[in-house]
């Protein structure tokens, strides 16, 4: 079965969430109390609902206890964004990730129990600054305060290099995951598969242990 996405809040960044969902071919319900901003994203959305998420009421009659994984976007109303985290938390919801307007609210959300708590400017400045540091990171995506993922372009250093040979794991501690090559991807590469200079890696770990890979390995 299709997992089932709902996000509430469309504002700008909710808004682009659907957006990416239509682009995908993935269904989504999109809601917010704004009936201009619901009109707006219901010719991208499965369904498009206006509707009071503090309402525990109005969340059963959604169904939300049948999603997958809910997004709280809500933009300058925190009160919002918390007392429905909380609604969804308490209701079952399996994943419900929030976006955080301030350290203040990332805490709250923290305690009330939010499976991911997502802060737009502070990943933004994250990857801007990896991606500045390093010709070689292409991109970084944080899992944790010490886990990341990053994209990595393969340098001249080891050109036709096989994975067995860099053993990228015993030397750094981190696992090249998948080999981006033009418009093709390896997903879980073999220990005999070659790397070419202008690959793309997709590295998991540590980020100290990440740093090291990329400045010592590539």
């Amino acid at each position: 079965m299709k997992k089932q996405f709902a996000v509430f809040g469309l504002g700008r960044f909710g808004g682009s969430l659907v957006k990416e969902f239509h682009e995908l071919a993935t269904e989504v319900l999109a809601v917010d109390k704004d009936i201009d901003k619901v009109n707006d994203m219901a010719q991208y959305a499965t369904a498009a609902v206006q509707a009071n998420t503090i309402d525990e009421m109005t969340l059963k009659n959604l169904g939300i206890r049948n999603f997958d994984l809910v997004f709280v976007s809500f933009g300058d109303d925190i009160e919002a964004s918390i007392l429905t985290s909380l609604l969804l938390k308490d209701m079952g919801v399996k994943q419900v990730w929030a976006k955080a307007q301030n350290s203040y609210h990332e805490k709250v959300l923290d305690k009330i129990g939010v499976d991911r708590i997502i802060n737009p400017e502070r990943d933004m400045a994250k990857r801007i600054a990896h991606h500045i540091v390093s010709e070689k990171i292409l991109d970084y995506i944080e899992l944790s305060k010490e886990y990341g993922i990053v994209e990595i372009m393969a340098t001249e250093k080891i050109h036709l290099k096989t994975l067995v040979e860099l053993d990228v794991r015993a030397k750094y501690g981190c696992n090249i995951v998948a080999i981006k090559r033009g418009t093709d991807i390896v997903v879980s590469p073999m220990a005999e598969d070659k790397i070419f200079k202008g690959d793309i890696l997709i590295v998991i770990g540590k980020n100290e242990d990440i740093t090291r890979f990329e400045e010592e390995g590539v």
